[in-house]
Protein backbone atom coordinates (compact mmCIF):
# COMPACT_ATOMS: atom_id res chain seq x y z
CA UNK A 1 0.00 0.00 0.00
CA UNK A 2 1.00 3.73 -0.87
CA UNK A 3 1.85 5.31 1.98
CA UNK A 4 -0.10 8.72 2.50
CA UNK A 5 2.28 11.13 3.12
CA UNK A 6 4.03 9.61 -0.42
CA UNK A 7 1.64 10.93 -2.73
CA UNK A 8 1.26 13.97 -4.38
CA UNK A 9 -1.30 14.78 -5.32
CA UNK A 10 -10.22 20.65 -26.70
CA UNK A 11 -12.62 23.75 -26.14
CA UNK A 12 -14.57 23.84 -29.64
CA UNK A 13 -14.48 27.01 -31.22
CA UNK A 14 -18.05 28.57 -31.28
CA UNK A 15 -19.37 31.58 -33.18
CA UNK A 16 -22.75 32.68 -33.37
CA UNK A 17 -23.33 36.38 -33.61
CA UNK A 18 -26.32 36.14 -30.94
CA UNK A 19 -23.60 35.06 -28.59
CA UNK A 20 -21.26 37.86 -28.62
CA UNK A 21 -23.68 40.11 -25.98
CA UNK A 22 -24.02 37.40 -23.70
CA UNK A 23 -22.54 37.86 -20.34
CA UNK A 24 -22.96 35.20 -17.49
CA UNK A 25 -25.09 35.50 -14.30
CA UNK A 26 -23.36 35.35 -11.42
CA UNK A 27 -24.41 32.25 -8.96
CA UNK A 28 -23.51 29.66 -7.44
CA UNK A 29 -22.87 26.65 -9.19
CA UNK A 30 -25.03 24.10 -8.61
CA UNK A 31 -23.87 20.70 -7.41
CA UNK A 32 -24.85 17.39 -9.56
CA UNK A 33 -23.71 13.52 -9.65
CA UNK A 34 -21.91 12.23 -12.50
CA UNK A 35 -23.85 10.05 -15.07
CA UNK A 36 -24.85 6.62 -13.14
CA UNK A 37 -23.58 4.20 -16.10
CA UNK A 38 -20.20 5.96 -15.61
CA UNK A 39 -20.26 4.38 -12.18
CA UNK A 40 -22.04 1.22 -12.93
CA UNK A 41 -25.02 1.82 -10.92
CA UNK A 42 -29.37 1.85 -11.77
CA UNK A 43 -29.69 3.97 -8.52
CA UNK A 44 -29.13 7.45 -8.94
CA UNK A 45 -28.85 8.01 -5.20
CA UNK A 46 -25.98 5.21 -4.87
CA UNK A 47 -24.13 7.73 -7.26
CA UNK A 48 -21.29 9.09 -4.99
CA UNK A 49 -19.47 11.03 -7.60
CA UNK A 50 -20.06 14.93 -8.64
CA UNK A 51 -17.92 15.70 -10.95
CA UNK A 52 -14.71 15.73 -12.78
CA UNK A 53 -12.20 17.44 -14.77
CA UNK A 54 -8.52 16.94 -16.72
CA UNK A 55 -5.43 18.02 -15.30
CA UNK A 56 -2.50 16.46 -17.54
CA UNK A 57 -1.92 13.37 -19.10
CA UNK A 58 -3.33 10.55 -17.20
CA UNK A 59 -3.98 13.15 -14.27
CA UNK A 60 -7.75 14.04 -13.24
CA UNK A 61 -9.41 15.67 -10.09
CA UNK A 62 -12.48 13.85 -9.16
CA UNK A 63 -15.24 15.06 -6.58
CA UNK A 64 -17.53 13.34 -4.40
CA UNK A 65 -19.87 13.99 -1.53
CA UNK A 66 -20.61 11.47 1.57
CA UNK A 67 -23.98 11.53 2.83
CA UNK A 68 -23.77 11.73 6.55
CA UNK A 69 -26.27 8.82 6.65
CA UNK A 70 -25.87 6.19 4.55
CA UNK A 71 -28.23 3.25 4.30
CA UNK A 72 -25.55 0.40 4.41
CA UNK A 73 -22.18 2.60 5.06
CA UNK A 74 -23.64 3.94 8.33
CA UNK A 75 -21.04 6.16 10.54
CA UNK A 76 -19.69 4.18 12.91
CA UNK A 77 -19.34 6.16 16.46
CA UNK A 78 -19.45 9.43 14.83
CA UNK A 79 -17.06 8.13 11.71
CA UNK A 80 -17.54 7.97 8.25
CA UNK A 81 -17.72 4.21 6.93
CA UNK A 82 -14.24 3.41 5.20
CA UNK A 83 -15.83 1.73 2.90
CA UNK A 84 -17.56 5.06 1.29
CA UNK A 85 -14.14 5.40 0.66
CA UNK A 86 -13.77 2.71 -1.35
CA UNK A 87 -16.54 2.95 -3.25
CA UNK A 88 -15.57 5.90 -4.23
CA UNK A 89 -12.14 4.71 -5.08
CA UNK A 90 -14.21 1.97 -7.41
CA UNK A 91 -16.69 4.91 -9.03
CA UNK A 92 -13.66 7.16 -9.94
CA UNK A 93 -11.65 4.03 -11.99
CA UNK A 94 -15.08 3.43 -14.06
CA UNK A 95 -15.95 7.18 -14.42
CA UNK A 96 -12.12 7.82 -15.99
CA UNK A 97 -12.62 4.39 -17.86
CA UNK A 98 -15.49 5.76 -19.66
CA UNK A 99 -15.35 9.18 -19.60
CA UNK A 100 -11.80 10.28 -20.48
CA UNK A 101 -10.27 6.34 -22.02
CA UNK A 102 -13.64 5.65 -24.44
CA UNK A 103 -14.92 2.84 -22.24
CA UNK A 104 -17.63 1.93 -24.12
CA UNK A 105 -20.79 1.57 -21.94
CA UNK A 106 -21.47 -2.32 -21.33
CA UNK A 107 -18.27 -3.21 -20.96
CA UNK A 108 -17.85 -5.72 -17.84
CA UNK A 109 -14.81 -4.94 -15.28
CA UNK A 110 -13.06 -6.79 -13.43
CA UNK A 111 -11.29 -5.28 -10.15
CA UNK A 112 -8.02 -7.00 -9.22
CA UNK A 113 -6.58 -4.54 -6.27
CA UNK A 114 -8.52 -2.21 -4.20
CA UNK A 115 -6.23 -0.59 -1.24
CA UNK A 116 -6.36 2.54 0.62
CA UNK A 117 -5.15 4.01 3.98
CA UNK A 118 -7.26 6.47 6.07
CA UNK A 119 -6.26 9.31 8.51
CA UNK A 120 -9.34 7.79 11.49
CA UNK A 121 -9.23 11.13 13.01
CA UNK A 122 -9.68 13.12 9.75
CA UNK A 123 -13.33 10.50 8.81
CA UNK A 124 -15.14 12.45 11.69
CA UNK A 125 -18.94 12.65 10.57
CA UNK A 126 -19.32 16.44 9.80
CA UNK A 127 -21.90 18.90 9.94
CA UNK A 128 -22.69 18.98 6.41
CA UNK A 129 -21.83 16.23 3.91
CA UNK A 130 -18.34 15.85 3.40
CA UNK A 131 -17.63 17.32 -0.06
CA UNK A 132 -14.12 15.03 -1.03
CA UNK A 133 -11.82 15.51 -3.91
CA UNK A 134 -9.66 13.06 -5.45
CA UNK A 135 -6.44 13.72 -7.12
CA UNK A 136 -6.23 10.75 -9.68
CA UNK A 137 -3.31 9.99 -11.66
CA UNK A 138 -3.61 6.68 -13.73
CA UNK A 139 -0.73 3.98 -14.70
CA UNK A 140 0.25 0.93 -16.78
CA UNK A 141 -2.41 1.89 -18.92
CA UNK A 142 -3.17 -0.80 -21.63
CA UNK A 143 -5.04 -0.86 -24.93
CA UNK A 144 -5.76 -3.53 -26.85
CA UNK A 145 -7.27 -2.83 -30.63
CA UNK A 146 -6.82 0.84 -29.98
CA UNK A 147 -9.63 0.40 -26.60
CA UNK A 148 -8.63 0.38 -23.00
CA UNK A 149 -8.45 -3.07 -21.72
CA UNK A 150 -7.04 -1.91 -18.04
CA UNK A 151 -5.43 0.16 -16.40
CA UNK A 152 -4.02 1.08 -12.24
CA UNK A 153 -4.85 4.21 -10.57
CA UNK A 154 -3.61 5.89 -7.28
CA UNK A 155 -5.54 8.51 -5.49
CA UNK A 156 -4.78 11.42 -2.65
CA UNK A 157 -8.23 12.38 -1.03
CA UNK A 158 -9.10 15.10 1.01
CA UNK A 159 -12.33 16.76 2.54
CA UNK A 160 -11.40 20.78 2.05
CA UNK A 161 -7.82 21.33 2.60
CA UNK A 162 -7.56 18.64 5.12
CA UNK A 163 -6.12 15.36 3.98
CA UNK A 164 -8.07 12.38 4.67
CA UNK A 165 -6.67 9.09 2.58
CA UNK A 166 -4.79 7.40 0.23
CA UNK A 167 -5.91 4.74 -2.36
CA UNK A 168 -5.29 2.86 -5.67
CA UNK A 169 -6.74 -0.06 -7.83
CA UNK A 170 -6.36 -1.95 -10.50
CA UNK A 171 -8.70 -3.36 -13.01
CA UNK A 172 -9.46 -4.66 -16.51
CA UNK A 173 -12.10 -4.57 -18.69
CA UNK A 174 -13.62 -6.80 -21.86
CA UNK A 175 -16.55 -5.84 -24.33
CA UNK A 176 -19.75 -7.80 -24.09
CA UNK A 177 -18.60 -10.57 -26.73
CA UNK A 178 -15.43 -11.52 -25.03
CA UNK A 179 -17.27 -11.19 -21.85
CA UNK A 180 -19.93 -13.78 -22.81
CA UNK A 181 -16.61 -16.42 -24.45
CA UNK A 182 -15.21 -16.07 -21.07
CA UNK A 183 -17.93 -16.62 -18.80
CA UNK A 184 -20.46 -18.47 -20.55
CA UNK A 185 -23.91 -18.65 -19.68
CA UNK A 186 -24.01 -17.81 -15.59
CA UNK A 187 -26.69 -17.81 -13.21
CA UNK A 188 -28.20 -14.34 -11.86
CA UNK A 189 -28.52 -16.56 -8.25
CA UNK A 190 -29.42 -19.44 -6.57
CA UNK A 191 -32.21 -21.70 -5.70
CA UNK A 192 -30.38 -21.93 -2.58
CA UNK A 193 -32.14 -20.59 0.59
CA UNK A 194 -30.55 -17.44 2.45
CA UNK A 195 -28.50 -19.16 5.49
CA UNK A 196 -28.96 -18.04 8.77
CA UNK A 197 -27.23 -14.63 10.04
CA UNK A 198 -24.82 -14.30 12.92
CA UNK A 199 -26.30 -11.57 15.23
CA UNK A 200 -26.19 -8.43 13.88
CA UNK A 201 -24.76 -6.70 16.67
CA UNK A 202 -21.23 -8.86 16.47
CA UNK A 203 -20.20 -7.69 13.42
CA UNK A 204 -21.59 -4.09 14.20
CA UNK A 205 -24.56 -4.02 12.03
CA UNK A 206 -27.89 -2.66 13.33
CA UNK A 207 -30.57 -5.01 10.64
CA UNK A 208 -30.13 -8.57 10.09
CA UNK A 209 -30.62 -8.22 6.28
CA UNK A 210 -27.13 -6.45 6.13
CA UNK A 211 -25.25 -8.95 7.67
CA UNK A 212 -23.73 -11.13 5.07
CA UNK A 213 -21.79 -13.96 6.95
CA UNK A 214 -23.63 -17.51 8.51
CA UNK A 215 -22.32 -18.37 11.33
CA UNK A 216 -20.32 -21.87 11.26
CA UNK A 217 -18.84 -24.00 14.40
CA UNK A 218 -15.33 -22.18 14.08
CA UNK A 219 -15.73 -18.20 15.44
CA UNK A 220 -13.15 -18.01 12.36
CA UNK A 221 -14.88 -18.94 9.27
CA UNK A 222 -18.31 -18.11 7.92
CA UNK A 223 -20.40 -18.86 4.79
CA UNK A 224 -20.97 -15.74 2.65
CA UNK A 225 -24.44 -14.97 2.65
CA UNK A 226 -25.74 -13.19 -0.87
CA UNK A 227 -28.56 -11.83 -0.93
CA UNK A 228 -29.35 -11.16 -4.49
CA UNK A 229 -32.14 -8.58 -3.73
CA UNK A 230 -30.93 -6.68 -1.42
CA UNK A 231 -30.96 -3.18 -2.92
CA UNK A 232 -27.60 -1.36 -2.57
CA UNK A 233 -25.15 -4.99 -2.77
CA UNK A 234 -27.06 -5.58 -5.48
CA UNK A 235 -28.04 -2.48 -7.17
CA UNK A 236 -28.50 -4.23 -10.54
CA UNK A 237 -28.71 -8.00 -11.43
CA UNK A 238 -25.13 -9.49 -11.89
CA UNK A 239 -23.91 -13.35 -12.85
CA UNK A 240 -21.16 -12.58 -10.22
CA UNK A 241 -20.66 -11.82 -6.51
CA UNK A 242 -20.12 -8.26 -6.43
CA UNK A 243 -16.37 -7.09 -4.89
CA UNK A 244 -18.33 -4.34 -2.85
CA UNK A 245 -20.41 -7.65 -0.99
CA UNK A 246 -16.75 -9.40 -1.00
CA UNK A 247 -15.06 -5.77 0.83
CA UNK A 248 -18.07 -5.75 3.14
CA UNK A 249 -17.72 -9.47 4.30
CA UNK A 250 -14.04 -8.82 4.93
CA UNK A 251 -15.10 -5.90 7.49
CA UNK A 252 -17.83 -7.99 8.96
CA UNK A 253 -15.50 -10.63 9.40
CA UNK A 254 -12.55 -8.41 10.98
CA UNK A 255 -15.27 -7.09 12.94
CA UNK A 256 -16.20 -10.13 14.49
CA UNK A 257 -12.95 -11.56 14.83
CA UNK A 258 -11.22 -8.65 17.11
CA UNK A 259 -13.58 -8.19 20.15
CA UNK A 260 -16.87 -6.58 20.71
CA UNK A 261 -15.74 -3.05 20.88
CA UNK A 262 -16.59 -1.39 17.72
CA UNK A 263 -13.89 -1.07 15.39
CA UNK A 264 -12.87 1.07 12.29
CA UNK A 265 -11.26 -0.45 8.98
CA UNK A 266 -8.85 2.45 8.29
CA UNK A 267 -6.97 0.26 5.86
CA UNK A 268 -7.84 -2.28 3.74
CA UNK A 269 -5.91 -3.96 0.93
CA UNK A 270 -7.75 -6.41 -1.15
CA UNK A 271 -6.57 -8.82 -4.41
CA UNK A 272 -9.93 -10.76 -6.30
CA UNK A 273 -8.13 -13.47 -8.11
CA UNK A 274 -11.48 -14.67 -10.03
CA UNK A 275 -15.00 -14.02 -9.93
CA UNK A 276 -17.19 -15.35 -6.60
CA UNK A 277 -19.65 -17.21 -8.49
CA UNK A 278 -23.37 -17.59 -7.19
CA UNK A 279 -23.58 -20.95 -7.67
CA UNK A 280 -21.15 -22.30 -4.96
CA UNK A 281 -20.61 -22.04 -1.70
CA UNK A 282 -18.23 -19.13 -0.59
CA UNK A 283 -16.22 -19.63 2.95
CA UNK A 284 -14.69 -16.67 4.24
CA UNK A 285 -12.02 -16.97 7.07
CA UNK A 286 -10.26 -14.75 8.86
CA UNK A 287 -6.81 -14.61 11.41
CA UNK A 288 -6.17 -11.77 13.68
CA UNK A 289 -2.16 -10.74 13.06
CA UNK A 290 -0.12 -9.24 15.79
CA UNK A 291 -1.28 -6.16 17.18
CA UNK A 292 0.50 -2.46 15.74
CA UNK A 293 2.14 -0.59 18.51
CA UNK A 294 -0.76 1.83 18.07
CA UNK A 295 -3.23 -1.09 19.10
CA UNK A 296 -4.56 -1.20 15.83
CA UNK A 297 -4.99 -4.82 14.50
CA UNK A 298 -4.20 -6.39 11.00
CA UNK A 299 -6.97 -9.18 10.21
CA UNK A 300 -6.23 -11.44 6.84
CA UNK A 301 -9.67 -12.21 5.44
CA UNK A 302 -9.78 -14.89 2.57
CA UNK A 303 -12.77 -16.02 0.23
CA UNK A 304 -12.70 -19.60 -1.36
CA UNK A 305 -14.97 -21.32 -3.44
CA UNK A 306 -14.12 -25.24 -3.59
CA UNK A 307 -10.19 -25.30 -3.59
CA UNK A 308 -10.01 -21.96 -5.50
CA UNK A 309 -8.87 -18.77 -3.61
CA UNK A 310 -11.30 -15.51 -4.63
CA UNK A 311 -10.07 -13.07 -2.76
CA UNK A 312 -7.92 -12.03 0.24
CA UNK A 313 -7.75 -8.67 2.09
CA UNK A 314 -6.04 -7.21 4.94
CA UNK A 315 -7.91 -5.33 7.06
CA UNK A 316 -6.26 -3.17 9.91
CA UNK A 317 -8.97 -1.78 12.40
CA UNK A 318 -8.57 1.01 14.98
CA UNK A 319 -10.36 0.05 17.82
CA UNK A 320 -13.34 3.26 19.02
CA UNK A 321 -12.72 3.07 22.49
Amino acid sequence: MIPLGSLRVSTSRVDVPALRAWRPVTRRPLTTTVPREYVHRAAVAEVLLTDWETDGPDRFTVTAQWPRGHALYTPIAGHQDPLLLAETIRQSGALLAHAEYGVPLGHQFLMHRLAYSALPEALAVRPAPSEITLRVSCHDVTRRGGQLSGMRYQATVSCGEEPIAAGEAEFSCVSPAVYRRLRGPRPYGTDTPLAHPVDPASVRRGCPRDVVLAATRSRHRWLLRVDTTHPLLFDHPVDHVPGMLLLEAARQAAQSVTGPTPVLPTALESTFARYAEHDAPCWIEATPQAPEPSGRIPVRVTGHQGDATVFTSTVTTWPLT
